[in-house]
């Protein structure tokens, strides 16, 4: 594995492989890596031939009360599941690579990002849009890989990706769980031992919801329930709400549909997505 640090030198890389007529599949990531990034690079290799590891703490996506300084940075182990996993480049800029003096430029995208995460961190998909957009523009993948844990955020990059004319394909990876439910998380690490055991009631919460709604329950009353399950758990929760899968919008009950959530347990704001099954008689 090639571990490149500075732009010319990923310039040289990527056109050495387009050279070559290799597929290129890009997983952005922050670090701290777990098995849940394991998985991207996975479907990766499946789907390209080469595959293109980004780590970036990226400093325009925390908010001024969030946690850039705390969040956790592991570069030699992550190098080393990479190695491991088969990723062919890992690109691991320094902030000053992504965000030279006088940058000035921010990548906003309306409507999708002004609700729920959105709303809850403001600035928080600017960041991201704009260094998803540059992290595209230096490796130019074919296709891009992301977890559908962060669900919004997939939404938002699938919307930046169509307005902004990007030739990539982006693909959802579905969300790796612990074995008793728990999303894998790099903010887990966050959570005492008694929150971790609680955590696992996020979704159990939403499954039980995303069931009865399936089986024609109301639906405000079942989103009611998971939140009043989660706060009874020790959950201080941001929102529980449902959504269109593929637009981000309104609940549609002839479409199908995501249950999503953030709440924050301790020091860790975990967030959490399960699938509403269409009905065969709806």
């Amino acid at each position: 594995m090639q571990t490149i640090r500075q732009p010319s030198a990923l310039c040289d890389a990527i056109a050495a492989l387009r050279g070559e007529g290799a597929r290129i599949a890009l997983v952005p990531t922050m670090g701290a890596l777990h098995e849940g990034h394991i998985a991207l690079v996975e479907a990766a290799k499946r789907a390209a031939d080469k595959v293109v590891v980004s780590i970036f703490v990226n400093p325009t996506q925390f908010g001024p009360n969030e946690d850039l300084d705390q969040y956790p940075r592991r570069e030699q182990a992550d190098s080393r599941l990479l190695t491991e996993a088969g990723t062919d480049i890992l690109w691991m800029p320094a902030v000053e690579a992504m965000y030279p003096d006088g940058f000035a430029t921010s990548i906003h995208v309306a409507g999708i990002t002004a609700t729920h995460d959105g709303a809850s961190r403001p600035t928080h998909f600017d960041g991201v849009a704009t260094v998803v957009a540059k992290l595209f523009n230096q490796v130019r993948p074919d296709v891009a890989l992301f977890g559908e844990k962060d669900y919004q955020q997939l939404c938002v990059i699938r919307r930046m990706t169509q307005d902004l004319d990007f030739d990539i394909a982006i693909q959802g990876v579905p969300t790796q769980r612990a074995d008793d439910g728990l999303a894998l998380s790099s903010r887990n690490i966050y959570l005492t031992e008694e929150e971790r055991a609680k955590a696992v009631t996020l979704p159990r919460a939403l499954g039980v919801a995303a069931r009865d709604i399936a089986r024609g329950g109301e639906v405000a009353a079942a989103l009611e329930q998971a939140r009043e399950t989660l706060t009874k758990a020790g959950f201080d929760v941001d929102y529980v709400d449902i959504v269109e899968e593929d637009t981000f919008g309104p609940h549609n009950p002839e479409k199908p549909s995501r249950i999503i959530a953030a709440a924050k347990m301790g020091a860790a704001r975990l967030i959490d997505n399960v699938v509403v099954e269409v009905r065969d008689d709806a």
